[in-house]
Formats: C-alpha cells, structure tokens, sequence
C-alpha cells in the first residue's frame, strides 16, 4: 500500500458530493435552503434538461459581502453556526457549509451576489486543480444568483447513473414544491426550457395558504382536508396543517409531506404516530395525505444525523409521538359527516336555492341507536314542488299510532337502545332546520339508505354505519370498564433479550394497565401470569415480543388496543343490522341521527365509506339541467 498523503482538494469535495449531490433535485434543494436562509422572500428557479445542462437560483436575500465570495466555496465555511452550543440547537435549514464546494467540483458553478450597501455585485468561480476562486465585479440586483451548468462533466460515471429529462425535473419539482409548502412567505417560481411551470405568489392569509397548498397538493386534497392546530402549552410542541380525511386515502404515500421546525423530513417516529392515528379508519393498504408542521424548540431535535438532513432525532422521541398521536387521533375522531358537508350558504351558491324551513305540522321524539338523547325526526322529507322557488320543507310527521309501531319494531332490532314511547300530544307546531343527514325517505334494495337535506340527496350503506356505532359503543363501554385479566393455568415462559426484560420491568405498570402481569425470572427471561381476559386465546407470546419491540423504538406500544379492536369490530360487523332487512323511516331516521354524533362516523370499521353526498348541482349537471 502507498504512504499516506493528504488528498487534494478537488477530490475532496468530490468525494463529499457523492453524499450531497445525487441528482439535480439535490443541488436544487442546497442552495434553495441557502436563499431562504439569506432571507429572501422571492426565490426564481430556471433549469434546462431537467436540470442537468443548466440549473440558475436567484433570490433577493441579503447577499454575501465580497471577501467572502471566494470563501464561500471553500468546505466547511459557514456563517450560521460558530461554537457547538450554536450546533445543539440549529434553526437554519443549512449548516454543514459543504454544498457550495461540493457542487462546484463537480459543475460548472458561478456565484454572483451583492449587498444592498454594496456599489456592484461581485462574481466568482472555481477553476483548475486546486479550485482557486477567481473574483470578478458584475451587474446584479440585491441578493445571490446560483448558476450550475453541465453537473457531473469531469464525473461521467456518476453521469450515467442520471436517469431521463422527464425524471429528474420530476424529481427537481417535488423539491421545489417541499420548499414552497414550508415557507408561505416567500414566492416561488420555477421555469424548465424556458416554460412557467409554477407561479407561487406570497400567501400570508390562510385563504392564500390553502390556495397553495390547493396548487400543490391539488384541489382534492384541500376539499377534503380539516385543519388542524393544536399547542400543548406543557412541552411547548405546536401541531398545525391539513389532515386529509380517511375517505381521501391514497395508494401510496406520495401525499404526505411533515415539516419540522420548517425542514422537511421523513421521520419512522412521526410516520408511526400517524399510521397509529389513521388505524381505526384507513382502508387495509392505503395511505393517508397531511400537509402538517411541528414546531418546538430547536433544542430538542438533532438535524446533523444525515448529510442530506431528510432524517432528525428528537430528544424526547416519546414525547413527540404521544403529542402526534393524540393529536390527529383525537381530530380524526371528531370528525363529523356535518363537517364534510357544503355549508348551507355554499349549497344555496351551488344551486341558486333559498333553503327556509316551513313550519312544520307535528314533530315526535325519538331516542337514537346509541350513545344520544332525543332528537326530533320526521318520517318523510322532500323538496318543495316548485324547486327553485321553495326551499326544504319536512312534510308531516305520522301519526301516533304509526310512531308506536315503528318504535316497538325498533325497539325488538335493537334491544339495547332505550327507546321510549311516544305520546300523541307530544309534538308541537312549530320550526326546525334540516338536520346535516337529513331525513329518510327510502330504503334501497335493502341496502342503502336514500335522505334528503338541504344540499341534496344522501346515501347511507346502512350496515357499515350501523357497524361504525355499535363499534364505538363497545369501545366506550371497554374502556370504561378496568380491563379483566384471567390467570393462566401454566405460566407462559419467555426467552428474550436482556435489553427486551429491562424494557418489560420499567414498563411494568403500563402491561398491568394492559391486563398483563409479567416477572422477570433471570436476566433474558420473562414469565407471563396473567393475560386479558380478552386475548387469552390468542398468540399472546408474539403480541408481548410485539408490544416489546414498539416500546423499544417509539416508546410505547398500541398494539394490545388494536388486538382488542380487532375482536370489538368482528362483534360488531355481527352485531350490526345485516342486508336485506326492511327499517322503517323513523328506524332509519334514528341511525341517520347517530351518525352525526358518532365519532369516525364516516367510515365502517374496515375503512370503508359509510355515505355519499350528491348535492343539487351534481344531480343538475346529471340530468343536464338549466344546460
């Protein structure tokens, strides 16, 4: 082997590169990070041939003074971080100071830059073996321009692993559209071959943000998205963004973008909190969209753990993941079929209709499957004869003796509901609005449900939402109750790691709060006593070493939850009204009426949509009306 020596600079940095720069996309991200740094709140993006003939960055940040022009495409030359305290807590998006250099040594790179107290930019490039910068004046506005050509030209190995055109700007653009979603203030354009493929203005309201991330993300995604914004004063973490719902679930997970402190990131910690949140509602191998930003203190989350800084360690990994779970748990969860409805001033834009309520003839009380009190149904509604003149109006109530016998019948499906009679003299004249599901006015092939409100005409797949509340109902009745344990008739003995025991004593209390009674007997050894009663048939060794290797890598487990879910939900799917079986309208009325107050309501326990809107438009555009 030969001596060692020292290697040269250029080779050096192109050895650097190999970590920094893959595509054109990386080279992109780089120095973009480097303008929003600077401050600029206007960044312009031109590439040719997906980026890899030519890539130019200009921003309007604060520029770069002239003697540190040359510096600046030296390695490890930086202005943001000075002493490693600065390190422990970083709040800019770059930090290293190897972008510039590395992308010089393997491109043609000129960087032109001026200060606004400055008389005239400055240029500089690097040439020759050493890289010497050659510092030259030049005409530019405030700010710094990037100017990248023919990236990988004295590397053509690393050349030939580029893919085509139409990839790699594919690739540049979704970098592009990260940063554009992590910083509303700043504008965004991008141009390739001379084209305008995004034209970002300036969103400071959150009409403008939503339009951006309508832009981005696409119209869908926003129309069927909640906001969330959540604070937990105690640990300082802010959760804000779009949740999309369950129903807008994708195929795979190319809609989902997390933003920590402003840096994008793909974290299993955050990836993990969100797959738990969407467990109870997302369809088997689909993927959920979020457009969400966590912000809390710098100090509390490691950015130098990969050189591209997609990855971050937070300190408090546990923490973070309890935060995100019970956040979008708990959102998810309330959402309601009102709330992805069109509201009645957007409904009365959509289809030019005024919806008043008329008086109604006689209103009765009827108790809801589940959880609710009384609420007011009526057995039939409809639109008025004169559709563009009138609005909705429920017509009358049946009578007393109907009622009776809808009841009882109710009553001998669903023996668990407390379903009171009715009295005749209970109604009284008077005004109701139009509840969000409306009112039933028939049953479909025994199937669906078909209401009608003031947008439209709904459908319900009546045994998937029925199975949805009774679901929610044995979940509430569960958790009410301490979870029973069974002792088991031969102790189950099991072989772990020494790392997998330590876990299972420090977390003796949350298996006990699980149902479980677990001793450590040796130093790799656990012996099992007690299970829930529950899951004393299942495989409860592989459900331990389980719940044991979550905790060991998110700090807690929800995998006993999701068992017991499994088995409420089968009792529920049996439980649940089945096909085919007529309900009459005060029957159906009733499960319409918990569908508005039960949690998740919108999808059955497999994850399957439990109704569907059709507004007054969309039946007008069917039918070709007005047209």
């Amino acid at each position: 082997m030969s001596r060692i020596h020292l290697l040269s600079p250029r080779l050096a940095n192109q050895i650097a590169a190999g970590e920094v720069v893959e595509r054109p996309a990386s080279v992109i991200k780089e120095i973009l990070e480097n303008s929003l740094d600077a401050g600029a709140n206007k960044v312009d993006v031109d590439v040719e041939q997906g980026g890899v003939k030519l890539m130019r960055i200009r921003d309007n940040g604060f520029g770069i003074e002239k003697d540190d022009l040359p510096l600046a495409l030296s390695r490890h030359a930086t202005s943001k971080i000075t002493l490693l305290e600065d390190l422990e807590a970083v709040g800019s998006l770059g930090f290293r100071g190897e972008a510039l250099a590395s992308i010089s040594s393997v491109s043609r790179l000129t960087l032109t830059s001026r200060q606004a107290d400055q008389d005239n930019a400055w240029q500089v490039q690097t040439e020759g073996r050493d890289m010497e910068a050659q510092l030259e004046p030049a005409a530019h506005p405030t700010g710094t321009t990037v100017e990248v050509k023919d990236l990988f030209f004295n590397t053509p190995a690393r050349r030939k692993f580029l893919k085509t055109e139409k990839t790699e700007f594919r690739h540049l653009d979704e970098v592009v559209k990260r940063l554009a979603l992590s910083r509303f203030d700043v504008a965004f354009q991008l141009r390739h071959n001379g084209k305008v493929i995004h034209q970002l203005h300036q969103a400071d309201s959150e009409l403008e943000q939503e339009r951006r991330v309508a832009s981005i993300c696409g119209s869908a995604f926003i129309d069927n998205a909640v906001k969330a914004d959540v604070i937990a004063e105690a640990s300082g973490l802010r959760l804000w963004g779009w949740v999309g719902l369950p129903t807008f679930s994708r195929s795979q997970a190319d809609l989902q973008y997390f933003f920590v402190n402003g840096r994008m990131i793909r974290d299993k910690v955050v990836t993990h909190a969100v797959r738990q949140a969407y467990a109870d509602v997302l369809y088997h191998g689909r993927h959920p969209a979020y457009v969400l930003y966590l912000e809390l203190d710098p100090a509390l989350v490691d950015v130098n753990v990969h050189p591209t800084k997609h990855e971050v360690r937070f300190r408090e990994s546990r923490l973070v993941h309890d935060f995100l779970f019970r956040t979008l748990h708990r959102l998810i969860a309330d959402m309601r079929p009102q709330d992805q409805m069109a509201s009645p001033e957007q409904a009365e834009a959509s289809v030019n209709l005024q919806p008043q309520v008329q008086p109604v003839q006689q209103n009765y009380e009827q108790n809801r499957i589940a959880f609710s009190s009384a609420q007011n149904v009526s057995g039939n509604a409809g639109f008025n004869s004169s559709v563009r003149g009138g609005g909705y109006t429920p017509p009358s109530a049946p009578s007393g003796g109907q009622i009776r016998e809808q009841i009882s019948g109710y009553a001998a499906l669903h023996p668990q509901s407390d379903v009171q009679s009715v009295s005749d003299n209970t109604a009284e004249q008077g005004s109701e609005t139009c509840p969000p599901m409306g009112y039933a006015i028939a049953q479909l092939h025994g199937v669906y449900i078909l209401a009608e409100n003031e947008q439209g005409l709904v459908v319900v797949d009546m045994h998937a939402a029925h199975e949805r509340i009774v679901y929610e109902r044995m979940k509430q009745s569960y958790e009410q109750d301490v979870v029973r344990s069974q002792p088991l008739l031969v102790p189950l003995s099991l072989a772990v790691s020494a790392r997998e025991a330590d876990c299972a004593e420090e977390q003796a209390e949350t298996f006990k709060r699980l149902g479980f009674e677990l001793a450590r007997m040796g130093e790799e050894t656990l012996v099992v006593r007690q299970v829930p009663v529950s899951l004393a048939k299942g495989n409860v060794e592989q459900l331990i070493r389980d719940v044991l290797s979550d905790m060991l890598v998110y700090g807690e487990s929800k995998r006993v939850e999701q068992h017991i879910n499994e088995l409420l939900a089968t009792m529920a799917c049996h439980g649940a009204v089945r096909a085919n079986r007529q309900l009459t309208i005060p029957e159906m009325n009733a499960l319409l009426r918990d569908m508005e107050q039960t949690e998740r309501s919108g999808q059955c326990n497999h994850g399957r949509p439990t109704w569907s809107q059709m507004s007054m438009s969309d039946l007008d555009k069917l039918f070709m009306r007005g047209q």
